[in-house]
């Protein structure tokens, strides 16, 4: 048959297009598979560059990595210990600037030690009541490290007495940078924690919180590895069906999460890390190496069967497989970088963890797995524990309906025959899951964040419950400058006539011109009442500086940053994810297709995060407690994630797409294509990752629970609802113009550009094709060609 060219847009012809067989399918050679000589047997190509570098000595490069490995569980042990398990704060704010000068000047206006007094039916005022209760102040207040001790007993403030008469509060600050103070409370806690003569004491306060939040923390993440990695192996050994491959993508996690934990307590060094952290580092460890080694240890499999030997098949495959990993990676760890440019250390820290997971999972995908694959070469099949199953037909034999794969290539085809309809049906049902965001609450994470039967949770939840007002929920305004004691009292007055202000106390004088003033507002202590009288605060005129802090206030502060970072976080992620996207596909219209759809895969996780979290479905079943609203930074982080991990998955079936249309020049043929040899393995991957972001899920803590749970469901949805319909409906709809691109775009993605494929990208034809089939001429799918003959396992 003639060969079929293309004619460019705007003119300029181009062979561009490969010949074709008998019977109108396109030939080419088998994904990168050796030449033969005279006598069938491969001839071995030449090895350079990376290859050359990876496999040279298989074994000394697996020593090596066993050596850094080691060197790593040293480095890396006992990282969670120095972590912090705060971090919502900015700290340019103007909160977090009073809370500091308060602890400096005024220590007891800050406490974040509370010892809950329980006296019984004594009561708290019981003489033998008060003078234990003295006693163990007294000694609180000579604990190195500790002070601004105060109590009921030497107040008597109604505040911090129950209303019941039985219980009442020590309160007192423990100085210092975080790791320092959670030091000294695990020093003194056993001491006063427990029965003291005659009254009960429990410890509370926001230090004991996040102290055992931490520990809550860890205990949660070791129970999650313990059930995500059996199940990951079983599951692996299920997609592989052998158990020696499926132990490949479980050793290459390993690596990168303990390669990331040494990296972690490297960072500990200089600056903040949180310790929710650690929970990116399993999750993206396992997830993200499980999806590369499937994706090299399938293609890998691939060149075996069609015929090469264990070298060529590793060139080949790091040509190919290995090309897209690596983008893969880049694309990833851009959309986790994006969190730097926050000023909280809690997001942060998921960027130093993220940003280092990807690149060692990447990098072990892309060293150690070659090195392992060569030294096993066909070995990679043994222990199929799927010849079981297959005896009972002929060997050999090709199983009915097609092939492995061959409902994929269906499914695609269906969708592209009704692209409209799956198109706007499945658009509008994930605009339709989203549409609960619209009414999100932001608030800050406080002890109900804890189970209810985590012992400073039950402290806070009496505070809350038992005592008149909130503690925690008062506003403080701090004053620096002089003045007389009338300006203070005008002062008071002023901000005590506010609209929605219960109370206005002080001012507590200090020498050098400070001063502090405390504000009850009405309602809820984050509530929309309460961020409106921070502002009032602010705005009110004094005679002296003043800043504003407490819960409320930093809530703003945290509000205010995130708003005025976001829009540059999300222009680090389009844009460059619109330049790599371009860089793999050479399209203009794709990276714009890939931002838009990925955007869609993530509205199911956000309307769900807010029906469940925010609103309380659920909670019983869960075991949670909602309280109304969601944590500030956990939709940034949580989007930061799940558009990376999509992003993985869209990588991995574009380049597929892009590959088989760089050989053929037929666009639907190349969806289908795409989807055949790939959306097994996507869904399996995406299946794999949500295994262990549920095993993260059931964590006792709430925003780990949520971001567990809220990405998993975003990675399903994005595996197989976008990527199974969105995706080949819309690329149906493009037609030709999904592979267009202008002239100088074009010949800087010929210079620049990165493929799987080393076939030069055919032009799309400008006629219309018989059939109305757009992007080229129409390639049966013969049953004999190789390309459909290829397993779907990898």
């Amino acid at each position: 048959m003639a060969e079929v060219k293309k004619t460019a847009p705007g003119g300029g012809g181009s062979s561009g297009s490969p010949k074709r067989e008998a019977g109108g399918s396109p030939k080419r050679e088998a994904g990168g598979s050796p030449k033969r000589e005279a006598g069938g047997s491969p001839k071995r190509e030449e090895r350079g560059g990376w290859t050359r570098f990876v496999t040279a000595r298989p074994r000394l490069t697996l020593l090596v990595a066993l050596v850094l490995t080691a060197l790593a569980v040293l480095a890396g042990g006992g990282v969670a210990d120095r972590m912090g398990s705060g971090g919502w704060e900015d700290p340019a704010a103007e909160s977090t600037y009073a809370t500091e000068a308060l602890g400096r000047q005024f220590p007891g206006s800050q406490p974040n030690l509370l010892l809950l007094v329980d006296a019984g039916a004594a009561g708290a005022d019981a003489p033998a009541v008060a003078a234990e209760a003295r006693r163990l102040a007294e000694r609180l207040d000579a604990e190195p490290g500790v002070d601004g001790v105060g109590s009921y007993w030497s107040t008597g403030s109604p505040a911090l007495r129950s209303e019941d008469g039985r219980k009442a509060v020590i309160a007192a600050r423990i100085a210092g940078e975080e790791k320092d103070a959670a030091a000294v409370l695990d020093r003194i806690a056993p001491e006063y924690r427990g029965t003291h003569g005659p009254v009960e004491v429990s410890l509370g306060g926001g230090l004991a919180v996040r102290h055992e939040m931490q520990t809550v923390i860890q205990e949660d993440l070791l129970r999650a590895e313990l059930i995500a990695l059996p199940v990951t192996l079983v599951l692996l050994v299920m997609v592989f069906g052998s158990a020696v491959a499926a132990l490949l993508p479980l050793g290459v996690g390993i690596v990168a999460i303990l390669g990331t934990n040494a990296v972690l307590r490297g960072l500990t060094e200089f600056t903040d890390v949180s310790v929710f952290a650690q929970n990116l580092t399993t999750a993206l460890g396992l997830g993200l190496a499980i999806d590369y080694a499937l994706f090299v240890v399938r293609r890998y499999r691939e060149e075996l069967a069609a015929g090469a030997d264990t070298y060529t098949a590793v060139r080949t495959t790091l040509r190919t497989a290995g090309r897209t990993v690596l983008f893969s990676a880049l694309t990833v760890a851009v959309s986790l970088a994006a969190m730097l440019v926050f000023p909280q250390y809690f997001l942060r820290s998921f960027a130093y963890a993220g940003i280092a997971v990807v690149l060692l999972a990447a990098t072990a995908a892309l060293t150690l797995l070659p090195a392992a694959l060569v030294l096993l070469g066909d070995r990679v099949n043994a222990l199929d524990l799927r010849r079981l199953l297959r005896r009972r037909g002929a060997p050999g034999a090709r199983p009915a309906g097609g092939g492995e794969g061959a409902g994929w290539a269906r499914a695609a085809a269906l969708v592209m025959r009704r692209a409209p309809v799956f198109a706007v049906l499945t658009t509008a049902g994930l605009v339709l899951l989203g549409l609960p965001f619209l009414g999100v609450k932001f608030g800050t994470a406080d002890d109900r964040q804890l189970p209810v039967t985590a012992s400073s949770r039950v402290v806070q939840d009496e505070l809350r419950h038992g005592f008149s007002g909130d503690p925690g929920g008062a506003l403080t305004v701090l004053a620096e400058g002089e003045a007389t004691p009338a300006q203070y009292a005008a002062f008071r007055e002023r901000i005590g006539a506010l609209d929605g202000v219960v109370r206005a106390d002080g001012p507590v004088t200090a020498a050098g011109g400070h001063a502090y003033f405390t504000v009850v507002p009405e309602g809820e202590t984050v509530g929309d009442r309460a961020q409106r009288t921070v502002a009032e605060l602010r705005a009110a005129p004094a005679p002296f500086e003043t800043s504003v802090t407490g819960q409320a206030a930093v809530l703003v502060d945290s509000k205010d940053a995130l708003a005025e970072r976001l829009p540059w976080a999300a222009a680090i992620i389009v844009l460059v994810t619109l330049l790599l996207v371009f860089l793999l596909t050479g399209s203009v219209l794709i990276p714009v297709q890939a931002v838009v759809l990925n955007a869609l895969s993530l509205t199911a996780m956000f309307g769900a995060v807010v029906w469940v979290f925010q609103d309380g479905h659920l909670a019983g079943l869960l075991g949670f407690t909602p309280t109304g609203d969601i944590e500030t930074t956990l939709p940034v982080l949580m989007f930061c994630v799940a558009f990376g991990l999509s992003m993985d998955y869209g990588v991995f079936l574009l380049s597929r797409i892009k590959e088989e249309y760089d050989a053929t020049g037929d666009h639907e043929h190349s969806v289908r294509f795409g989807l055949r040899h790939t959306g097994g393995l996507i869904t399996a991957a995406a299946v794999i990752l949500a295994v262990v972001m549920v095993a993260i899920g059931t964590s006792r803590v709430t925003n780990t629970k949520m971001l567990g749970l809220g990405v998993a469901l975003a990675v399903l949805m994005d595996a197989m609802v976008v990527r199974s319909l969105l995706v080949p409906s819309v690329m149906k709809l493009t037609g030709r113009l999904t592979w267009w691109a202008p002239g100088p775009l074009r010949r800087f993605h010929d210079r620049f550009g990165i493929s799987e494929s080393d076939a030069p990208a055919p032009t799309p034809s400008t006629e219309p094709q018989a059939g109305g089939a757009a992007g080229g001429p129409q390639a049966p799918e013969v049953p004999g060609d190789r390309r459909e003959m290829t397993s779907l396992r990898p």
